[in-house]
């Protein structure tokens, strides 16, 4: 690959967005060459270009059965459709084929259209799925909103995460939504439960939680009315009073960032207080919060 040295590369891609069963039998023979020179290398291995259908349901089964390393599924789909998947890897095999999440982003008008646009609704509904993410990191063990970069006089496809200029850029709500997530990763990912089932669109929340020194809790609601919520926690470790909440928050839909308005939808952050092993919070509506309560060490 042109560099002069080991460096220690973990994972390989071998395909993207391909299928069928010429894939197939390209990739028996790239995983048999690559695996015998280095077998602790770990192969990503396409599972097409829907997350459903004929396509999927073939490579899915043909991958498993190889026992692929990690299947990359890649989903570009409507706000509703990442609502209703927000529970997709509840079920999934714990001990086989990991996933990565390898492109995804919500789809406001319809796949490939050029009126996509990031709007404070799709970044909302990525959000609801993304708690299905972390709730299953077991599973997921990557993702990865796509595409990235574009620019205003020259692009291909929308929505995109960040836009920029010649002289500016500026993130979207989907940006600040990745941004939240990003920064308030976990080592251990515990649970959060209403009736004792993972909170999946229960009265229009979604939750995940998890630790990473602090308790970092996340609540998604898709509402358009507030919902008032009375945590308990429960912790091996003394719950300290000091907290904060980080809102990300618009009562339109159809916002959107902008050069000249680039914090339309942006985070905000505010002190809250735990009451021994409890925590009232009201969340505002359409919103996406992320909790972190202090811990004794």
């Amino acid at each position: 690959m042109g560099h002069p040295a080991p460096f220690g590369l973990k994972l390989m891609g071998v395909g993207n967005e391909n299928w069928g069963p010429q894939y197939l039998e390209r990739l028996r023979l790239f995983t048999t060459a690559i695996k015998s020179k280095y077998p602790d290398i770990r192969l990503v291995n396409s599972s097409g270009t829907d997350p459903d259908g004929e396509r999927f349901d073939f490579l899915n089964t043909r991958l498993r059965a190889m026992h692929a390393d990690i299947i990359d599924e890649h989903y570009y789909r409507s706000p509703e459709w990442f609502l209703k998947n927000a529970g997709r890897y509840d079920n999934y095999p714990r001990n086989e084929s990991k996933i990565f999440a390898g492109e995804y982003a919500a789809q406001g008008v319809k796949t490939t259209s050029p009126d996509n646009r990031n709007t404070w609704q799709t970044a909302l509904a990525e959000a609801a799925f993304m708690t299905g993410l972390e709730r299953n990191a077991d599973v997921v063990t990557m993702a990865s909103y796509a595409p990235l970069f574009a620019h205003i006089d020259g692009w291909q496809w929308a929505p995109d995460l960040i836009w920029v200029d010649n002289l500016r850029s500026y993130g979207t709500p989907d940006y600040y939504v990745q941004q939240l997530f990003s920064r308030n990763k976990g080592t251990q990912v515990v649970p959060v439960v209403l009736d004792n089932k993972a909170i999946e669109g229960q009265d229009s929340l979604y939750a995940s939680a998890c630790l990473d020194g602090d308790l970092v809790i996340k609540l998604v609601n898709v509402a358009g009315s507030p919902r008032s919520c009375n945590l308990l926690l429960d912790s091996r470790r003394k719950i300290l009073p000091q907290a904060s909440i980080t809102v990300l928050q618009s009562a339109d839909l159809d916002q959107t960032n902008n050069f000249d308005h680039p914090t339309n939808v942006a985070p905000k952050e505010s002190a809250l207080k735990t009451v021994g092993k409890k925590l009232a919070v009201t969340l505002a509506p359409y919103s996406v919060n992320v909790i972190r309560i202090q811990l004794s060490k």
